[in-house]
C-alpha cells in the first residue's frame, strides 16, 4: 500500500524581491539556501524586470524544487512594496522575512530569529543589520543603530523603546509571524517610495510582543560610486522628498489613532535632525525651481511641528530649518555648509547689543533673533588661526592644461583687519597617504566686501605629477596667512559649473597607462576634489595590464609584506602590546635613582600639588630628574627645564617603569602596575562633598572582578595626602586607603593660600596673570568656579550660566571683575557684551593664582570651596539645583545647605542681593568660615610641600 507523504510547511518563507538584478540575485538566494535552519523556502518576486532576472529566478527554482519558487508581477510596480506583498500572499512558512536581491542574510539569521520568536511568543523579531560598503577598499562595515541590539530583550509595546520605532525603520532585518501579518492586514503601500517606514510603523504598533536579538542577521550592501543611484539616494528628485513626506503623514495619522503622542514627538525630532538634513545637503547644487518646490513641501509639513521638536535642534540646525521655511537662500546656503562641516564658520556674522548673530536680516523678530543667536558657539572668541572658514568657489575654468580657480573666504566679524598682511597658496594633497603634496602660489589675496577674494592660475598639467596608483583622489586646500598666522580652508563648490572643464590632462609618474585625466568632482562635504581617470581604449587596456600585474604573485607578496609591517607597527603601538612590554620588559630595567615622574589631572595641566612639590624641589636644588607627562598633541603651560613625555607613549611607559617616584593628583593609567622599588605619592585633587570611590553606588554594583581590578589600581598608592580628618573619614575610606599610607600634611597646592592669609604678598605669577588679563586694579575681583556638569548619560555638557551673565555685568561691571573658571571638561563661551567685566579664565592651567587674585568666591558644590576658605575671604554658594545634585544616585557626605560658611542663594535675585553686600557677607560668616577651615583643612598649615620633600628627599640642608 502506498504511503502518502506531505512535506511540512516551512519554518520561514524568505521573500526575495528583484528588479533588473540578474547578476546578484543568485548570491542573495544562495544566502537563504545556505542557512543553518534547513526548513526554509525562498520566494523570488520579480517586479517585471526587463533583463534576465526572471529567467535566472526560474532556473534557481528548477535547480531547487520545493525550496525555491519564482513569481512575476504583470507590470512594474515602481517600488519594493508590491513584490513583497505578492510574496507574502503565496508564502507557506510560519514566519516571513524579506530580502533584497543585492543583499544577503547572515548564515544563522533564520535560526536565531525563529528560535527567539518561538521562545518568547513574539509577533516580530528584529536583529542587527550591517551596512557593507562593497566599493570601499576594505568592505567598510557600519552597524545599524547597534545600541538597540546590545542584548536580547522582549517588549510588550514599542512605546517601551521609542528609539526602535524612530530609528530602525527597516523591514528586512526582521522576522514576522505570518498569522500576525494576515490578521492585521499588514501590507506595504504600492506606488510610493519609503514603504519600509510605513510598514515598520504599522508592524511595531500592532505587535503585542517584540523581541530584539543582538545577533547580526542582515547584510545591507551599499554601492556609493555608481551613476545609477538607489531610490533612497535620489534626493535630487522632488518626488523623492514628496514621497517621504507623504509616508510620514500616513504614519502621523496612525500614531494619532493610537494616541502615541510621545512616539510622534520623537519621530518629528528625527525628521528634523535626519530626514530633512539628507535633502538640505543637496540644495546648494540644485536650481531655484527645485529649491522652491522642496521648501513648499517642507513648510507644509514641518511648520506644524510642536515647539518641543524644534527645541531639540542644535543652533545651526535650527537656523537651517527656519531659513528654509522663509526660503532665504542667501543665508541658508552658508548655514548648510556649516551643518555639513560642523567646525566651519560660513557666514560673516554680525554683532548686535553684545550678541553674535548669523545674519542681521531678522533682528526685529524676537523669535528669529533667538534662533539666529550663535554667541554660545564661540566664533567671536577664536583667533584667525583656529578658524575653519568657508571658501566659496566663484570661478572654475580651464586653459589648456592650466586651471583657473577663484573664490571668496568669509571674514567673520571682520577678524581679518583691512590692513592685515595677507599671503596664500593652494595645496593639492592625495586623500590617501602619498609621498607628494603640490603647492601653487595665490597672488595678492585682497579684501572685497565681507570676504577675502583670491584668484590663481594653476598649471596642473605641468606641475601635478601623481604616482597614479595609490593617489587616485586629490583634495584642494587654500592656506591663507594673516599677519603670520595661518588658517586653512577647503573650496566649497556650490553651483559653480564643473562640467565644461571636468576633465583635465595629467601625466602620472607611472606613465599615462595609469591615468591621463583629472576629473573634477564634489566631495561628500561639498568641497572640490579631483579623481584620476583614463580616457580611450589604449589607456584603459594599459591600466588593466598594470592592475593585473599589481595582483600577480610578486605584487601580492610585496603587498603582503607591507601589510605585515603595518600590522606589526599597529600591534606595537596598541594598548595591549604596550602593557605587555611594560610588564615583561620595561619594569625589569634598573630604577633610575632620583627620577620623579609628575602628572596633574591626567596630563592635562602643569598645576596643583604635583606642581607645588616640584617647585619646592627645584627651589632647594634637589638632585632629581624631573619628568612631566602631558596629554594631547602639544604640551602647553609646562616649564622649559623639565623633560616632557606624552601620556601613553613609549617614553612615558619607560619613564614610569624606571622612576624612583610617581607623584600625581588623580591616577596614572589603572592597568599599569607599580614595581616595589617605586614610591607612589598620591596628592589627590580635593576634599569631597559628593560620595566617591566605593561609596558610589556604581562601583558597588560592579562585578567582583571589576572591583578587584579597581582595588589593585588603588593599592599602588604608597602614600595618600589628606588635609583633614574629613578626608580620612571620606576619601581614605572610599578608596580603602589604610592608615599607615596617610600623609597628614595638607595639600601642597594650598601652601600659597595659607601664606597669603598670614600676610605674605601674592605670588608674582598672580600679578602677571592680572596684567595679562587686563584686570582693572580699581575693581574688586570675584571668581566664579562651579563644579563639573554632565548629561545624565555621562556625556560632557557645554557650560551654561545659571544666572544672566549680561545682567550681572550691567549691574556690577563698575564694581567687580568676574573671573569665570569652568571645569576643564566643560566648554565656556562669553558674549562680547561682557568683555572686560567678565573674563573666561578656564584655560589657565592652575587655579591657585586665580584664587589669590579673588576678593570673593562664587561656587556651587565644587571642592574649590575647601581650598578658598583658607584665605578667609567671602564665599557665596549658589545652590540653584541642590536637590538635583544632592539627591542623585551618588549622594553627598554632608548637607551643604546647613554647613556652608557663607550665604546659599537659590535664585538669581537672591544671588544678586547677596553680592550687593559682599563686605557684609564676610562679617556675618567670619566665625563659621574659621570653623569650616578647622574642620575641613586642619592640616593645611602652609608647609605641606616642605614636609613631603623633607620626608622623601631629605631635609632642606641635605637636598642641596
Amino acid at each position: 500500500m502506498a504511503v502518502s507523504t506531505v512535506a511540512p510547511d516551512p519554518d520561514v518563507s524568505v521573500v526575495v524581491i528583484v528588479y533588473n538584478d540578474e547578476e546578484r540575485l543568485p548570491t542573495a538566494v544562495g544566502s537563504v539556501l545556505e542557512q543553518t535552519l534547513r526548513n526554509v523556502e525562498v520566494i523570488i518576486a520579480d517586479d517585471c524586470s526587463t533583463d534576465g532576472s526572471y529567467e535566472v529566478a526560474q532556473k534557481l527554482a528548477a535547480a531547487n524544487p520545493g525550496k525555491v519558487r519564482a513569481i512575476r508581477l504583470p507590470e512594474n510596480s515602481g517600488g519594493c512594496g508590491e513584490p513583497r506583498n505578492q510574496g507574502v500572499k503565496v508564502a507557506r512558512g510560519r514566519y516571513v522575512m524579506f530580502l533584497d536581491s543585492d543583499d544577503t542574510l547572515e548564515r544563522n539569521a533564520c535560526r536565531n530569529m525563529i528560535e527567539a520568536a518561538d521562545r518568547t511568543g513574539a509577533d516580530l523579531v528584529s536583529g542587527l543589520c550591517v551596512r557593507v560598503h562593497t566599493d570601499s577598499r576594505h568592505d567598510k562595515r557600519i552597524l545599524w543603530y547597534p545600541w538597540l541590539y546590545r542584548g536580547t530583550r522582549t517588549l510588550d509595546s514599542v512605546a517601551e523603546l521609542p528609539d526602535l520605532f524612530v530609528f530602525d525603520t527597516l523591514s528586512t532585518n526582521k522576522c514576522y509571524r505570518r498569522d500576525f501579518l494576515l490578521a492585521n492586514d499588514l501590507t506595504f503601500p504600492r506606488g510610493i517610495h519609503y514603504e519600509d517606514l510605513l510598514f515598520s510603523a504599522q508592524a511595531y504598533l500592532a505587535a503585542e510582543k517584540i523581541t530584539l536579538i543582538p545577533n547580526t542577521v542582515y547584510y545591507w550592501n551599499v554601492v556609493q560610486k555608481t551613476a545609477a543611484k538607489s531610490i533612497s539616494n535620489r534626493r535630487n528628485e522632488i518626488r523623492n522628498f514628496a514621497d517621504r513626506v507623504e509616508i510620514h503623514r500616513r504614519i502621523d495619522a496612525i500614531l494619532d489613532r493610537h494616541g502615541q503622542d510621545e512616539l510622534k514627538l520623537r519621530k518629528d525630532i528625527k525628521f528634523l535632525k535626519h530626514d530633512l538634513v539628507l535633502y538640505l545637503r543637496e540644495l546648494p547644487f540644485l536650481d531655484n525651481d527645485y529649491r522652491h518646490g522642496f521648501a513648499e513641501l517642507a513648510r507644509g509639513y514641518v511648520q506644524d511641528f510642536p515647539e518641543a521638536a524644534y527645541a531639540e535642534l542644535d543652533r545651526v540646525h535650527a537656523i537651517c530649518a527656519q531659513l528654509l521655511l522663509r526660503e532665504d537662500w542667501t543665508d541658508l546656503m552658508p548655514a548648510i555648509d556649516t551643518l555639513i562641516n560642523r567646525n566651519k564658520i560660513s557666514a560673516p556674522l554680525v554683532e548686535h547689543d553684545g550678541r553674535i548673530y548669523w545674519t542681521d536680516r531678522y533682528l526685529d523678530d524676537p523669535e528669529m533673533r533667538a534662533v539666529l543667536d550663535v554667541t554660545t558657539l564661540g566664533y567671536h572668541a577664536k583667533p584667525v588661526e583656529a578658524m575653519f572658514l568657508r571658501n566659496q568657489l566663484t570661478e572654475y575654468t580651464a586653459r589648456g592644461g592650466d586651471l583657473v580657480l577663484a573664490g571668496e573666504i568669509v571674514n567673520p566679524l571682520h577678524t581679518i583687519a583691512p590692513d592685515a598682511t595677507l599671503a596664500a597658496e593652494l595645496e593639492f594633497r592625495a586623500r590617501r597617504r602619498s609621498l607628494q603634496t603640490f603647492h601653487f602660489p595665490v597672488p595678492t589675496p585682497r579684501h572685497e566686501g565681507d570676504a577675502i577674494a583670491w584668484r590663481a592660475e594653476v598649471p596642473l598639467a605641468r606641475r601635478l605629477r601623481p604616482l597614479g596608483i595609490i593617489d587616485d583622489v586629490w583634495d584642494v586646500r587654500l592656506h591663507l596667512t594673516v599677519d603670520g598666522k595661518r588658517t586653512t580652508s577647503r573650496l566649497t563648490v556650490g553651483t559653480v559649473d564643473l562640467e565644461h572643464a571636468r576633465d583635465l590632462p595629467v601625466r602620472p609618474r607611472l606613465t599615462r597607462l595609469m591615468a591621463d585625466r583629472l576629473e573634477a568632482q564634489v566631495s561628500a562635504k561639498g568641497h572640490l576634489a579631483f579623481r584620476l581617470i583614463q580616457q580611450g581604449q589604449a589607456a584603459r587596456t594599459g591600466r588593466a595590464a598594470v592592475e593585473r600585474n599589481l595582483h600577480g604573485r610578486p605584487a601580492r607578496a610585496a603587498k603582503g609584506a607591507y601589510r605585515k609591517l603595518r600590522a606589526v607597527r599597529r600591534d606595537l603601538n596598541s594598548g595591549d602590546r604596550k602593557l605587555q612590554v611594560y610588564e615583561r620588559m620595561l619594569t625589569r630595567l634598573p630604577v633610575r635613582k632620583g627620577t620623579v615622574v609628575f602628572e596633574s589631572h591626567l596630563g592635562k595641566q602643569y598645576s596643583d600639588s604635583p606642581r607645588a612639590v616640584y617647585e619646592e624641589l627645584k627651589r632647594r636644588g634637589a638632585p632629581i630628574t624631573a619628568i612631566w607627562s602631558y596629554a594631547g598633541e602639544r604640551p602647553t603651560g609646562f616649564p622649559d627645564d623639565v623633560e616632557l613625555v606624552r601620556r601613553w607613549s613609549w617614553r612615558y611607559l619607560r619613564a614610569l617603569a624606571q622612576a624612583e617616584y610617581w607623584i600625581d593628583n588623580q591616577g596614572y593609567p589603572l592597568r599599569l602596575t607599580k614595581r616595589p622599588e617605586t614610591t607612589y605619592i598620591q596628592t589627590w585633587h580635593g576634599s569631597a562633598l559628593k560620595r566617591m570611590g566605593f561609596d558610589e553606588p556604581t562601583y558597588r554594583m560592579q562585578s567582583e572582578q571589576e572591583q578587584r581590578a579597581y582595588q589593585q589600581a588603588l593599592d599602588r598608592f604608597d602614600h595618600f595626602v589628606v588635609r583633614s580628618e574629613h578626608d580620612v573619614r571620606t576619601l581614605a575610606r572610599a578608596y580603602r586607603i589604610p592608615e599607615h599610607k596617610l600623609l597628614r600634611t595638607g595639600y601642597p597646592r594650598n601652601d600659597a593660600l595659607v601664606r597669603t592669609r598670614e600676610g605674605a604678598e601674592p605670588s608674582p605669577e598672580a600679578r602677571r596673570i592680572a596684567e595679562r588679563l587686563g584686570i582693572d586694579p580699581g575693581r574688586r575681583v570675584l571668581l566664579y568656579a562651579p563644579t563639573f556638569r554632565a548629561h545624565p548619560d555621562g556625556r560632557v555638557r557645554d557650560f551654561e550660566f545659571p544666572f544672566d551673565v549680561e545682567r550681572f555685568a550691567a549691574r556690577y561691571g563698575d564694581d567687580f571683575t568676574l573671573l569665570v573658571r569652568a571645569h576643564y571638561l566643560n566648554r565656556l563661551t562669553l558674549p562680547p557684551s561682557v568683555a572686560g567685566r567678565v573674563i573666561n579664565v578656564s584655560a589657565e592651567p592652575d587655579i591657585t593664582p586665580l584664587m589669590l587674585l579673588a576678593d570673593g568666591l562664587i561656587t556651587d558644590y565644587s571642592s574649590v570651596m575647601f581650598d578658598y576658605a583658607l584665605l578667609q575671604r567671602p564665599i557665596v554658594f549658589y545652590a540653584h539645583d541642590w536637590e538635583e545634585y544632592a539627591e542623585d544616585t551618588r549622594g553627598t557626605y554632608f548637607d551643604l545647605l546647613t554647613e556652608a560658611p557663607g550665604p546659599v542663594p537659590r535664585t538669581e535675585e537672591e544671588l544678586f542681593s547677596v553680592l550687593d553686600d559682599l563686605s557684609g557677607v564676610h562679617t556675618r560668616h567670619e566665625a563659621r568660615l574659621k570653623e569650616f577651615v578647622d574642620k575641613y583643612g586642619e592640616y593645611d598649615r602652609g608647609d605641606a610641600a616642605a614636609q613631603i620633600v623633607d620626608r622623601f628627599f631629605g631635609p632642606a640642608g641635605e637636598a642641596r
